[in-house]
């Protein structure tokens, strides 16, 4: 097994798992971005203001090939005044499961926070996947239980923007 950074070639694999990922989460059919999307996140700064990317992944392989992998972003706390890690997606094909990859690509994140002297490496998990959050918790991560995740998207997200004050006004 090896854990490196992805490289532009690997994304049609990366998009594969992102797309098997949300059939394991029973979400299949919200799965609207493309490879190309992904591609630009990753590698050319999609539409960020400063041009660079600031989407990063990390792939595991195996025998040369893709079978998993960590898609990753900076989040900040201004409490602490430091960036972070957050995981978007971690994902290990179902017949490379249990051999340590996922261990081993947040390992491998952990490794970059601490090298940069970030603070928090931190992700979302379903509360019915008991077999991750079992993994999790043997990794040392605690969860928190005491915040709740909110979402404004879609139509709620341009009747919200649609509130924004008039320049000027």
């Amino acid at each position: 097994m090896r854990i490196r950074p992805a490289v532009p070639a690997d994304v049609p694999a990366l998009h594969r798992c992102i797309i098997d990922l949300a059939r394991f989460e029973r979400a299949e059919h919200e799965v609207t971005s493309t490879p190309e999307q992904l591609a630009r996140a990753l590698f050319d700064g999609g539409d960020v203001p400063s041009g660079r990317p600031a989407l990063y992944a990390h792939v595991a392989e195996v025998d040369g090939a893709v079978v998993a992998m960590a898609i990753w972003f900076l989040n900040y706390s201004t409490w602490t005044g430091n960036h972070g890690i957050y995981l978007e997606d971690l994902y290990v094909m179902p017949e490379h499961r249990g051999r340590g990859i996922a261990t081993a690509l947040m390992a491998e994140l952990a490794g970059v926070a601490v090298d940069r002297g970030y603070d928090r490496f931190q992700w979302w998990v379903l509360d019915w996947n008991v077999d991750a959050i079992g993994v999790y918790r043997g990794l040392g991560a605690v969860a928190m239980d005491e915040w709740t995740v909110h979402r404004v998207s879609g139509a709620a997200l341009d009747a919200l923007a649609a509130r924004r004050p008039t320049p000027g006004a």
